[in-house]
């Protein structure tokens, strides 16, 4: 691995990495970046106002009629005003998609349950439960067997 540092006051500063492939350290590495650039955080609001959110804290981001909430740690749901297409652009590599209205941050994820039917549950370790679609569960193994 090779590194380059390169140092001019008048440049706008960027990170450029090479690789062979996406890992636990380039994802590491730009989580890093995000949040030196201030992109750690997204406004979230509540019935008393708004309320800057770390990304680190949320543990799912779903659609219930039509609106987009973020469920953080604590089991506490925060309106965002984003649709889910522009939080995939905006979040760090460790969000993922569960199903076709909801995104999940992987390293809040505890545990996985199946029923009888065959259908697949997402458990977070605040305790809230979402469905895993079995289109997504297939990039969710590979994702986790690839750690």
């Amino acid at each position: 691995m090779r590194f380059n540092l390169i140092l001019d006051p008048g440049a706008e500063e960027s990170v450029t990495v090479v690789a062979h492939c996406r890992s636990d350290f380039t994802d590491r590495l730009e989580a890093l970046v995000q949040r030196q650039a201030g992109l750690a955080q997204i406004a979230a609001y509540t019935e008393d106002g708004m309320t800057p959110l770390r990304f680190a804290d949320i543990e799912c981001i779903t659609i219930e009629d039509g609106k987009t909430y973020a469920i953080d740690t604590a089991g506490k749901r925060y309106r965002l005003r984003y649709r889910l297409y522009e939080l995939e652009e905006l979040l760090p590599p460790f969000f993922i998609r569960i199903n076709k209205s909801a995104l999940a941050n992987e390293n809040r994820l505890e545990r996985f349950t199946a029923s009888f039917s065959g259908a697949v549950d997402a458990w977070f370790r605040c305790g809230y439960k979402e469905y895993v679609s079995r289109r997504c569960f297939k990039e969710i193994k590979r994702r986790l067997d690839h750690r």
